[in-house]
């Protein structure tokens, strides 16, 4: 590292909305894209990655809702290299407060070779000509010259060169299938600093994918020698083995400032929350040794580690855990709080309910202060599972399991039909939740299948809140693609049992919904 380019400011690129959707068994919703977007703006990233809005009418519409009602960060849209996919992302952004097109094209002999079948002037007029038309719809447009880390360095030069003659803002680096080498990687981006002739008219980006475990650290390599610009998302979510987790590259960067000498506009206090929200939409669990939001990250288990702790902290911790948003002793709420406290600390989280969705939440919140105080982390599952459900088509009404080692484990299922109707069944399985959902199923007349299921505690201690997170798909629901749809579900509850149940129901509603075309 020997700081070609110090100081200045690094914008961080969030692309979860994205790359982070491409992760396998991951999709989400218009309405969860816009929670996410909603939390991107209070973690104050510089830009969010909305969507491609030529993938489908549903993506178009779902980055315009991001574009219309999410202020502060620009909007990006994703478009390749083709007129029709420029304008959908023009029509996604146009009227955000600060759009940008995001035009990108393969530049790699490899890709040129057995994807696009074009030649190296084929692709150079191409990136010119689409760049250029990107600029005389949107003042902001961001140019990837795609697998950019395995393509001839001279031509990468002489394609960012043309690319910011046509109009590109930013430059962007892609280490598309995670090949690069930190020390690499910070040449290539060193040789654009000094070798692109035009290069002063343009922010550097990168983009690294996280295939040898090196993403966060070739994007830290890219900064010393320049850029500008780190693209990532919440959890490192993304294709194939993710992309640079932007929890590890914002910390990274403001733990090292001495080093890096950068500045960042994000604000950290709204990490370990982006982090939780994210995990649980996109029903992606968190490692507990993942760095800064992993359940370990900030957790002592040597008696020496916990004795320098508690004499000084930064013996053993190098971050302070309220920096990231993790508070070590949470203010709890009890049964003989009322709806105003209740307000308040959710005001203080960043919910601002309505009046009838606060009587919705304080029902919840009365049921589970019955039983125990209810902490922080309690009361976002409750918000979660009360507020942020895909419309119901089927209402869970009641479950009831009987199991035990010697028994046949047997559910007793309650719906309320969309006629209003109750409809009850029972079915026997080989654990509690398998008996629910072929009892749902058996209702609702659907067996979807379930591709994965996961279990978390919201706050330890024997009464905690289970969050229970789900991905189904069905044959008779196919995406552009002829592939089966795949559709999420989460569900919190201090029974585990109905939390599964839970969130069943809210992947199988999504799935009736997209049946039936809504």
């Amino acid at each position: 590292m020997d700081g070609t380019s110090v100081g200045g400011k690094v914008l961080i690129f969030d692309t979860t909305l994205r790359d982070g959707e491409q992760t396998p068994g991951v999709s989400f919703t218009p309405e969860e894209k816009l929670r996410i977007a909603r939390q991107l703006a209070r973690l104050r990233v510089d830009v969010i990655e909305a969507g491609f809005p030529a993938a489908s009418p549903g993506d178009l519409e779902a980055v315009r809702r991001i574009a219309l009602e999410v202020e502060g960060p620009v909007i990006c849209a994703l478009a390749r290299a083709v007129e029709a996919d420029i304008r959908a992302a023009w029509e996604a952004i146009r009227y955000a407060e600060r759009p940008r097109i995001h035009v990108f094209i393969a530049t790699s002999d490899v890709h040129l070779r057995h994807k696009l079948k074009l030649s190296r002037e084929e692709v150079l007029a191409r990136a010119r000509e689409m760049v250029a038309y990107a600029r005389s719809l949107c003042p902001d447009v961001e140019f990837s010259p795609e697998d950019a880390s395995r393509t001839d360095p001279a031509f990468l030069r002489e394609v960012l060169e043309a690319a910011i003659d046509a109009g590109a803002t930013t430059v962007n680096i892609p280490d598309t299938v995670g090949y690069a080498i930190p020390a690499e990687f910070g040449d290539l981006i060193r040789g654009i600093v000094e070798g692109v002739p035009n290069i002063d008219r343009a922010v550097i980006s990168v983009h690294c994918h996280d295939d040898l475990g090196l993403a966060v650290a070739n994007s830290l390599a890219a900064v010393a020698a320049g850029a500008r610009q780190v693209e990532c998302t919440v959890n490192g979510l993304g294709e194939r083995a993710g992309n640079a987790a932007l929890e590890e590259v914002v910390m990274a960067l403001s733990v090292r400032r001495d080093l890096f000498g950068v500045e960042l506009g994000v604000d950290t206090t709204q990490i370990a929350k982006t982090s939780r929200l994210v995990s649980s939409i996109s029903g992606v669990a968190v490692p507990p040794n993942k760095a800064i939001v992993g359940a370990n990250a900030f957790a002592h288990e040597s008696g020496v580690h916990q004795d320098g702790v508690l004499k000084e902290r930064t013996t053993y911790e190098i971050i302070d855990p309220r920096t990231v948003g993790i508070t070590r002793s949470e203010l709890v709420l009890g049964k003989l709080s009322g709806r105003h406290a209740l307000r308040e600390r959710l005001r203080a989280l960043g919910y601002e309910l309505s009046d009838e969705e606060l009587e919705r939440v304080f029902s919840r919140f009365k049921e589970l202060a019955d039983v125990k105080e209810v902490s922080e982390a309690d009361l976002e599952a409750i918000v979660a599972d009360e507020l942020f459900r895909p419309p119901e088509i089927y209402r869970l009404e009641q479950v009831q399991a009987v199991c035990g080692d010697k028994g046949i484990p047997t559910a007793t299922v309650a719906l309320r039909a969309p006629d209003g109707r109750i409809l009850v069944d029972s079915n026997h399985g080989t654990g509690p939740v398998d008996a629910v959902y072929r009892a749902i199923n058996r209702i609702v007349g659907e067996e979807p299948r379930l591709i994965a299921f996961s279990i978390k505690a919201i706050t330890g201690g024997l009464d905690a809140i289970g969050e229970v997170s789900i991905t189904v798909e069905s044959p008779d629901v196919k995406g552009e693609n002829g592939k089966p749809r795949i559709f999420s579900g989460q569900g919190a509850s201090t029974d585990i049992v109905v939390a599964s149940a839970k969130a069943y129901m809210n992947a199988l509603n999504k799935l009736l919904a997209a049946k039936e075309g809504k």
